[in-house]
């Protein structure tokens, strides 16, 4: 068994090794350890560095191969780790022999591979020579395999179940008093929660430069983003994917109203503002009429063509009057009160906090109201929702509308932020994201969207070299949760239950009385052979 699972794991995270090497990730995470590390020398650093990413490899192979179905689970943990190394520092550690021999005898690999400098293949081989820089590789995934073994083991070790207990008591005295039972029953409660999250958030972009605030604005736009495609998909259970139209047409009618140019009619921001929201509700609404008898798959090609559809024409000769074309639409307006312009990052930040709490309001409301309950009929299964009463044209047009407006919303914030707004700004990527926003944090709820914008947004900005391999990491994080958690990063309690449910089996129990009662099929047969002797 564990030679098995540490064969298989080590083929895996092999064929993965090569794969990253190939497309240059660990000299990326190579350039961003040096920054990290500036009082330490380039060469030393890059040895030091390559070899801490082989090491956190080969930890991870080793976790993975083990399994607690061993029957010596620390023996057997330690064996799985230590042959899931051995094979993957195998795989690596021939592949750095191949390449640090022709790096050595000068023959520029990019011409074929652009990841593959001679830089880069001199720290993958760890400065050595190529036969001791593969058995370098051997040794390292070796001893980190057979560690992440080990760490599998002592994670579900023998002390969790006590540990477990204790805290499960713990927490069960301290709900049993009064004081705790009555705070949780009272909605005063709820509202001091709020309030200090409130104060905690308005607090925080004080103590933000102009950047971090520009990349939290952006986070929280994908959240205003997010929350309306969570209605969609998370409550009503509609895959779409043309959700960047909707985020165009917002933008461009802030643009268009606000802008000297293409149109010059210069209204005002506000008046913009309540323009687009509206335009992108209604958007949603008539794009969503033809699409109401189609599900799964099918809804979410034909949304996405929808949405390339106004990309296009955005961008296309037709309404280049109109639109500005490839070029855009420039020097669009942003919000003042009071006479005051919301110019700076941090106060556009505040703007942007102020939306994100009315929308979160809203869906609360939505959720617990009737048109929550039917969207959620409708997404567990929309022919007993039919069957039921509930008119699921007009909800999914409802809902089609809501997460159009939520949409519009964001790409009026975007466009009065940036003051322009241009095609290149509203391609199929933005849905994407958007879509994994929602998957990654957990569809239907809330503090999951938020939680999955800042993941998929907020940690790129912080790791800029990163930013080429996004659409690979959107791939393999999808991948990756639905395997491991499919209910998202922070899933609604609804969704929890279900998973719940679903991983702990249904005990079937006969008792001897049960077994000993006749079936119904037998006592119908026994009572007509009595009817029949008399």
């Amino acid at each position: 068994m564990a030679i098995r699972n540490g064969t298989r794991a080590g083929l895996i995270f092999g064929f993965i090794m090569v794969f990253l090497i190939l497309i240059g990730v660990p000299e990326t995470i190579n350039v961003i350890l040096q920054e990290a590390t500036t009082n330490i020398d380039v060469e030393t650093g890059q040895v030091i560095n390559t070899a801490a990413f082989l090491f956190v490899m080969g930890v991870v192979a080793g976790f993975a191969a083990a399994r607690k179905e061993e029957p010596d689970p620390l023996s057997g943990a330690v064996l799985s780790g230590l042959i899931a190394g051995l094979i993957t520092g195998a795989t690596t550690g021939l592949m750095i022999i191949i390449l640090r021999s022709l790096a050595l005898s000068e023959i520029d690999l990019r011409e074929y591979l652009d990841k593959l400098s001679p830089t880069a293949i001199e720290s993958l081989a760890l400065r050595l020579s190529p036969i001791l820089a593969g058995g370098a590789h051997v040794l390292i995934f070796a001893l980190s395999g057979a560690t992440g073994g080990l760490l599998n083991w002592i994670g579900r070790g023998p002390w969790r179940g006590p540990v477990g207990q204790m805290i499960s008591n713990t927490r069960d005295r301290l709900a049993r008093l009064p004081i705790v039972a009555q705070a949780q029953n009272s909605p005063i409660t709820r509202y001091v929660v709020w309030a200090a999250v409130i104060a905690v958030v308005m607090i925080v972009p004080q103590f933000l430069n102009d950047y971090w605030s520009f990349v939290l604005g952006t986070v929280g736009i994908y959240v205003i983003m997010g929350l309306g495609l969570n209605i969609v998909v998370g409550m009503a259970g509609l895959l779409d994917l043309g959700n960047v139209a909707f985020f165009a047409v917002g933008a461009y009618t802030v643009g268009l109203l606000t802008a000297p140019e293409p149109v010059g009619v210069l209204w005002d921001f506000w008046t913009a503002l309540i323009f687009g929201i509206v335009l992108a509700g209604l958007a949603g609404v008539i794009l969503g009429v033809p699409v109401l008898r189609l599900r799964g798959d099918y809804l979410a090609i034909v949304t996405l063509g929808l949405g390339e559809i106004i990309r296009i024409l955005i961008r296309s000769d037709l309404l280049k009057d109109f639109t500005g074309g490839p070029r855009g639409v420039r020097d669009i307006s942003g919000p003042s009160l009071f006479g005051l312009e919301i110019g700076s990052e941090r106060t556009f930040l505040y703007f942007i906090l102020v939306g994100i709490f009315l929308l979160i309001f809203v869906t609360i409301r939505l959720k617990n109201s009737r048109v929550g309950r039917a969207w959620i009929a409708m997404r567990e299964d929309e022919t007993v929702a039919q069957a039921m009463g509930i008119n699921t044209l007009n909800y999914k047009l409802l809902a089609f509308g809501m997460g159009a407006a939520f949409a519009g919303l964001g790409g009026v914030l975007f466009a009065s932020r940036n003051q322009f707004t241009g095609p290149e700004d509203h391609t199929l990527l933005v849905s994407i994201n958007v879509l994994a926003v929602v998957i990654v944090g957990g569809m239907n709820s809330i503090p999951g969207v938020i939680l999955g914008a800042f993941a998929l947004k907020g940690l790129p900005e912080i790791l800029r070299q990163l930013d080429e391999y996004r659409v690979l990491v959107f791939g393999g994080l999808l991948v990756v949760m639905m395997i491991l958690r499919p209910e998202g990063l922070w899933p609604s309690q609804r969704t929890r239950l279900q998973f719940s449910d679903e991983d702990e089996p249904v005990p079937i129990e006969l008792s001897s009385a049960t077994s000993a009662a006749p079936t119904p099929i037998k006592a119908d047969v026994e009572e007509q052979k009595q009817a029949a002797t008399r």
